[in-house]
Order: C-alpha cells, then structure tokens, then sequence
C-alpha cells in the first residue's frame, strides 16, 4: 500500500512539473509591431525622435490648381518634406509626427499675366501629422495657428506675394505598395494678396519613398 502512494505521488508530480518545463522552454514573446515600421510591413520599429523624409514620387509633380478639375495654376517639379517622430504606438493605432519642413521649387505658373514663380514658402511650422493603422494622414497647425503658404510671383506689374491657408487641415494617404504619402485637391484660401494669385487653390502631391534613416517606412 505504501509502495503504490508513493508511485502515485511520483506520477503527480511528474505530471505538474510537465507544463512547468514546457513553459519555461516556450519562446519569449516577440516584441509589439508599432503603426510605423521600416524595411517591412512588421519590421523594426521606429523609434521616437527618428527624422522621416522624402522627395516626390519618380515622374510626378506638386501642384497648386485654381479649382479641383482644372489645370490653371502652379506646378513644381520638386518637392520635399522633413518630419520627426513624435510616439509610435503599438498597431493598430496612431503615430504622431511633427512636420518641420517642406519645400518646393522648380515652379512655373500658366496663369496669364504670370512671368513666373519666384518662391513658395510653407509657414507657420512645425504642423502635427497623424498616421493611422489604415494608412489615414491628417495634418493639424498648432493651436490658435493655420496651415499656411505664401507664394511670391512675377508678373507684367512687378512682383507680388499671396497668403493661402487651409483652414480645415490637410488628409492623406499612406500606401505600403511604394511608400508613399499622397494628397489630392486639398483646398487652399488666398487670405491676402494680389487678384492675379486664383481665390482658390487646390492642391495635390504624391512623396514617394518615405523613408526613415534610408530605410523605407511602413504602416502597420
């Protein structure tokens, strides 16, 4: 009787030190996927404070139309951004950036009584840019702020500069197939400025790849 309680005994405790064994020979687990990663969807995470940049996508322009359907306006052949990251949560959710630069160059205009564009300056930088998991891009001024852009022109009377703002902040889309971020006929208000600048302008541009530290960024 003795010799078959201390059997069954054994046999217990073999049978609870198993799943001890098993667990403790399981793998760790893999470290969270964040919204923003490079090299792949899943990659490594990026982390806070990298600087993302990027240029327009090969064999497209930017573009600053006086209506939606038109293609009276502004066009300009090069175009870059610069943004650094504020968090990047786990996915799904939301990362934050701050844009700190843009540029634009290489502009002309065939706006009659245009000669030509003399500059196009973003201000009131820097703007907080959301990326969400589905890939939504939305971009915000500072409180009490605008999004704004002063455009200066030369005309057949000299010289003029016009204020444009988008007073409802801009959205975009961010799209792992070539890493992009692209905007379409995001509305813009002249605010001041000569009548030779249109009322309105739309605008659209497509950055392609985005990149962190030479590595192309994905959203998760």
């Amino acid at each position: 009787m003795r010799m078959r309680s201390l059997v069954s005994l054994t046999a217990a405790a073999a049978a609870f030190a198993l799943p001890v064994a098993v667990a403790a020979s399981a793998p760790a687990a893999a470290d969270d996927v964040a919204v923003l990663t490079t090299g792949s969807v899943g990659g490594p995470n990026v982390a806070e404070g990298t600087t993302i940049t990027a240029s327009l996508a090969g064999g497209t322009t930017a573009t600053l139309f006086s209506s939606a359907t038109g293609t009276s306006g502004i066009t300009c052949a090069a175009s870059t951004f610069t943004a650094t990251v504020g968090s990047n949560p786990t996915a799904p959710g939301t990362a934050v950036e701050s844009l700190t630069g843009q540029t634009f160059s290489s502009c002309t205009s065939n706006v009659v009584g245009v000669l030509g564009v003399t500059s196009i300056t973003v201000n009131n930088l820097p703007y907080t840019t959301d990326v969400s998991s589905g890939g939504a891009v939305s971009v915000t001024p500072a409180a009490g702020s605008a999004i704004q852009t002063t455009v200066v022109l030369r005309t057949l009377l000299g010289s003029v500069s016009c204020v444009y703002q988008a007073a409802a902040g801009l959205s975009g889309t961010a799209d792992n197939a070539d890493n992009s971020i692209a905007f379409s006929n995001q509305q813009f208000t002249r605010t001041s400025g000569s009548s030779l600048c249109p009322a309105n302008g739309f605008w659209s541009a497509k950055y392609s790849p985005v990149t962190a530290s030479g590595d192309p960024v994905y959203v998760n």
